[in-house]
């Protein structure tokens, strides 16, 4: 049994929707963030479920390794064929298969993005509230528990996700969950499959919750003296009750990228960056009680507006912070990490990783969705260079750390993929045993995306 036997299968079952080419193996090879070129042996593009299904069957007998692909935005190396074998990628099935406005629902193939799913469902008066800033697929989204700047107020992919469709490593095709909005029908398979990075089985079709489009939106950004006030400010936003659509920190390196590459003229203070979701007269209360707030905290002055462009170019800003913050450091390879705490730890967990960070060889901006507890650090490593590599991987472990102390966890929503391995045993101890004999019996050959998540087989 071996790998090119499955590939010549693949060929003559599947024909031309298995490429092999070297353009289509190199795009398939890359990540967004600092790991290592790992070539696939074959890219795979179905456009059905049965053809996922035949796939995975003829992949099962050669013990050829899965890893699924959706557009490839993930940060912790979760796409990254480490064993070779085939990817399989998604874009092909991007249809909105059903949208059911009554029911605040819709189903999704996995490769539909994000932005294009909110495009289709605009005349419905509805949309999909998940938002991670890059236009990820929806079934990447649900692979990672993916979350993002909205989730304070419409939570992550946990929340959203309804129903599911998934492969298993043995090619047989299951639904899990249903339509209705709840249920106590056994174990919840769902849950399950939504956040393992594709380890467990392939989605190929989603069921997802939908909300109806506010009345009114605002934004705004007001300015800090320090980090401390910044993060106090949110806690107390989220403690008064203070119902946010978003409220993102961003420290002064953050502000120095954007001016940089947006010309934005906020001044290199730490930020924070806001919006509101209601009606006209609940939007402009509760930007002026926030504002109240920043004042308390000696923030300001906080200006908001409800006039879409300026909004869109807020959001547009911070949507592209990653690729702003490169040009700190022309030239760089990224390494981006999350960590999330309790709302109570946030201002003590960021203040020692401003400290830890300015204390490194390398720069390393902070930003995140802090009414989540959960913000990010982008650390800026000369590529080639040892000793900063060193740097930043001793940074991210002290971050993980520092949330276990915390009683938080070592990723809010970038997940472990590759990156995060060596901490999952801190967090979860002998549950990560668990993790690792429902893989084992889900996936005993353990081909679906292996060497992630857990222990290798």
């Amino acid at each position: 049994m071996t790998i090119h036997t499955a590939l010549d299968e693949l060929s003559e079952v599947l024909g031309d929707r298995l490429s092999r080419s070297e353009s289509d193996l190199a795009l398939h090879g890359r990540s967004e963030a600092h790991f290592p070129e790992t070539l696939p042996d074959g890219v795979l593009y179905p456009d059905s479920t049965e053809q996922v299904a035949t796939a995975v069957r003829i992949c099962a007998t050669h013990g050829c390794p899965i890893t699924g692909w959706g557009v490839g935005t993930s940060l912790e190396g979760h796409a990254l064929a480490t064993k070779g074998g085939v990817v399989m990628d998604f874009s092909r099935m991007d249809k909105v298969v059903e949208i059911n406005a009554e029911d605040m629902d819709v189903r999704v193939q996995p490769g539909v993005t994000r932005s294009r799913l909110n495009e289709e469902l605009r005349a419905t008066g509805l949309f999909f509230s998940v938002d991670p800033g890059a236009d990820a697929t929806i079934g990447g989204m649900a692979a990672t528990r993916a979350s993002g700047t909205t989730a304070v107020r419409y939570g992550t992919m946990r929340d959203n996700v309804r129903a599911l469709e998934v492969v298993m490593a043995d090619g047989r095709v299951i639904r899990t969950g249903s339509r209705a909005r709840k249920s106590s029908a056994g174990y919840d398979l769902t849950g399950l499959f939504v956040g393992s990075e594709g380890t467990l089985g392939l989605i190929t079709e989603l069921t997802l919750r939908l909300w109806g489009q506010p009345e009114a939106v605002s934004a705004g950004v007001c300015a800090f003296p320090d980090i401390g006030s910044a993060v106090d400010c949110v806690i107390e936003t989220i403690q008064l009750g203070i119902p946010l659509a978003r409220i993102e920190f961003i420290d002064a390196e953050c502000v120095r990228a954007f001016k940089m590459s947006s010309g934005t003229d906020m001044e290199e203070k730490p930020h924070l960056m806001v919006e509101f979701h209601g009606s006209e007269t609940a939007v402009a209360e509760e930007a002026a009680r926030f504002g109240e707030v920043v004042a308390e905290h000696r923030g300001g002055p906080f200006h908001w507006s409800a006039k879409p462009e300026e909004r869109t170019k807020l959001w547009k800003m911070r949507h592209e912070a990653a690729y702003s913050m490169r040009a700190l450091k022309p030239g760089a390879v990224m390494m981006a990490t999350d960590i999330c705490v309790p709302i109570s730890r946030l201002a003590e967990a960021v203040e020692e990783t401003t400290a830890d960070i300015a204390a490194s060889p390398i720069p390393g901006p902070i930003l995140g969705h802090v009414g989540d507890g959960n913000f990010h650090a982008t650390l800026l490593i000369e590529p080639g260079n040892a000793a900063e590599m060193k740097a930043a991987k001793d940074l991210a472990a002290r971050m993980a750390d520092r949330a276990l102390r915390m009683g938080g966890t070592v990723t809010g929503e970038h997940g472990i993929g590759l990156g995060k391995l060596d901490y999952m045993e801190a967090e979860h101890g002998d549950g990560w045993s668990v993790m690792g004999d429902i893989k084992r019996a889900l996936d005993p050959g353990g081909l679906l995306n292996p060497g992630k998540l857990i222990r290798s087989n």
